[in-house]
């Protein structure tokens, strides 16, 4: 599960999670259930399994449970997974790193959206992701995830600010983007008034910009047969430039 080092690191987006929830969680993953339900779950039998690594608050979890299928949500924020439980009684939670983590039984999917894996961030992790995941699936299962590209990167994490002003919380937000290093930076400042007193917290979340030939080459070595789809050019996601949608499927 989750070492004491990883732990903390995960900490971060705890304080994050009621923020998260609340302002992140509920557009853009919704829209991207549509490349989900076309590339994946039109070839899923009800019952069939089917996890959502990292997670967060649990939206899509729900959405999943709600299609009739057998939800384990993982994600590695305790905050995050307090909200889940909550917001997708229907499927099961647990606390797991993405890079290190087993599952009871073979999953028949696994899905994992909102560009979560761009927050994998570390020399050689993502693959030890793919690892993992080849691993949690039945043969011919299908794993389908999101990633922003450079161009994306460039268009959003610009060095702006952005701030929000309610009678329970404020917040102000900047993303910039190191187009050398490749590695997108959003520090988070949040205010928030609990039980008469106000309280700070400050979070700070990374993305790392990966290059499509090096997905696809890690998701070969770890047994994939993959395909790359861009939501723009490929799906017909014209909101979604930038945004790219791999599809793995473990061979049988």
């Amino acid at each position: 599960m989750v070492t004491a080092a990883e732990a903390e690191t995960y900490s971060a987006y705890d304080d994050f999670a009621w923020f998260y929830h609340r302002y992140w969680s509920q557009g853009i993953p919704f829209r991207l259930l549509e490349a989900v339900e076309r590339l994946v779950l039109a070839d899923l039998q009800p019952g069939a399994r089917v996890l959502d690594l990292c997670c967060g608050t649990g939206r899509i979890s729900r959405a999943l449970a709600e299609r009739g299928f057998r939800v384990t949500g993982l994600d590695g924020s305790a905050g995050m997974l307090e909200i889940a439980a909550e917001e997708a009684p229907g499927a099961r939670f647990a606390r797991a790193d993405a890079r290190d983590f087993r599952v009871d039984a073979p999953m028949d999917a696994v899905v994992s959206l909102f560009d979560s894996l761009n927050h994998v961030t570390g020399e050689g992790e993502l693959p030890r992701v793919f690892s993992c995941v080849h691993r949690a699936l039945v043969p011919g299962g299908r794993f389908l995830f999101d990633l922003n590209d450079d161009s994306s990167f460039r268009a959003h994490w610009r060095g702006e600010s952005f701030t929000t002003v309610e009678e329970d919380h404020a917040s102000i937000m900047r993303g910039e983007y190191d187009a050398e290093a490749r590695l997108g930076t959003v520090n988070v400042t949040l205010f928030r008034l609990m039980d008469g007193t106000w309280r700070r917290s400050d979070v700070t979340v990374h993305e790392r910009c990966y290059e499509a030939d090096d997905v696809l080459a890690w998701l070969a070595d770890a047994g994939f047969m993959a395909r790359m789809y861009r939501a723009e050019a490929d799906l017909g996601m014209d909101d979604q430039a930038g945004r790219m949608f791999f599809v793995a499927e473990k061979k049988a």
